[in-house]
């Protein structure tokens, strides 16, 4: 069965293509390399020992878009990743987000409904829940007004594909994950941000192997325990795998809905200075860092209940903090080789 994978070559999307192809699936990639590299490529090869289908694609020219599907109309599914997806730069630059991540989307939801393609994976992502009431955080919670315009493109990411579902008999899962951190254990593919890290992990990776003088926390005055912000960190092997399960799912015809949503991460709450601490102690270093201001659009805490997920899916996160820790380290150890 052959599976497209938009993005397929960002960090969360190479590790989904191997999940695929080491299930058998034959895996069409379409990325534009804005935030990603062609080299990833050779990593997913050397992996699984297949090289998927590539096309460099941007998805908001439709044309393209258009020309794909008119080639490509055999798919089994798409799983779409390929969207911007920095929560501070959204604030800076919330129109660049909007066509992104809301246009890219709906062309490929007209592909599907001109081609009678049915089974659909949405990257989607825990900032769709804002500042929550109560935590760990279960499906059933509210949707609060978003406070980034990336959380908002991922909660009206949604409402297009719950409203598709119902005119079109679309069949969709949006998989809302948490803080996906790690590399593959082979360390041939892992987390490759252009400029500066916007998230934590290669942050600190860069920070403890030179690339970066210092690391920056953002406030040590959230109230929790140590001061700063808490959240659910998953190994991206495991979140990877999820859509994997996600798509057989629908494959196979045990969806109970048009539209079903899952949380996606350990079911566990890290603060920042933990991750650190950690960090630290799994790889026999010390991390130079410094506490800075808080970010906007940055909530205090927020981590998942995994329950609905672990039933419906049989899917739970296996492998541990200090795995990913170990094997995002590997990564960056791997990347200042080359």
């Amino acid at each position: 069965m052959k599976v497209l994978v938009t993005g397929g070559l960002g960090f969360i999307g190479s590790h989904t293509v191997v999940a695929l192809q080491n299930k058998g699936y034959e895996v069409v990639i379409i990325d534009n390399l804005s935030n990603s590299s062609i080299e990833v490529l050779d990593g997913i090869t050397k992996i699984t020992g297949i090289q998927p289908a590539f096309e460099k694609i941007d998805l908001r020219d439709k044309n393209k878009v258009v020309d794909f599907f008119n080639r490509h109309t055999d798919l089994a599914g798409i799983i779409h990743f390929a969207a911007s997806k920095a929560v501070n730069e959204s604030v800076q630059k919330p129109l660049l987000y909007y066509e992104n991540n809301i246009t890219t989307l709906i062309y490929l939801l007209q592909q599907m409904q001109v081609h009678a393609l049915q089974n659909f994976i949405f990257s989607s992502s825990c900032t769709v829940y804002g500042e929550p009431d109560k935590l760990p955080i279960t499906e059933k919670d509210p949707v609060k007004p978003a406070l980034s315009p990336y959380g908002n493109t991922k909660q009206i990411g949604e409402e297009i594909i719950r409203d598709s579902s119902k005119a079109y008999g679309l069949k969709a899962i949006a998989l809302r994950y948490f803080n996906p951190i790690g590399a593959h254990p082979s360390a041939l593919i892992g987390e490759l941000p252009n400029g500066v890290p916007q998230n934590l992990i290669p942050f600190i990776t860069q920070t403890a192997i030179g690339k970066r003088a210092q690391l920056s926390v953002f406030g040590d005055d959230y109230p929790t325990e140590d001061g700063t912000a808490i959240r659910d960190y998953i190994h991206v092997v495991d979140l990877a795998q999820s859509h994997v399960v996600a798509m057989e799912r629908l494959i196979q015809k045990k969806n109970k809905s048009n539209f079903e949503i899952f949380n996606i991460g350990t079911g566990r709450g890290s603060s920042v200075m933990e991750i650190i601490k950690a960090f630290e102690k799994v790889n026999n270093l010390k991390l130079n860092y410094k506490i800075v201001d808080r970010r906007e659009g940055d909530v205090v805490a927020v981590w998942a209940d995994t329950s609905f997920a672990e039933k419906e899916l049989g899917w739970k996160a296996q492998l541990s903090m200090e795995d990913a820790l170990r094997d995002a380290w590997q990564w960056e150890l791997k990347l200042a080789q080359k």
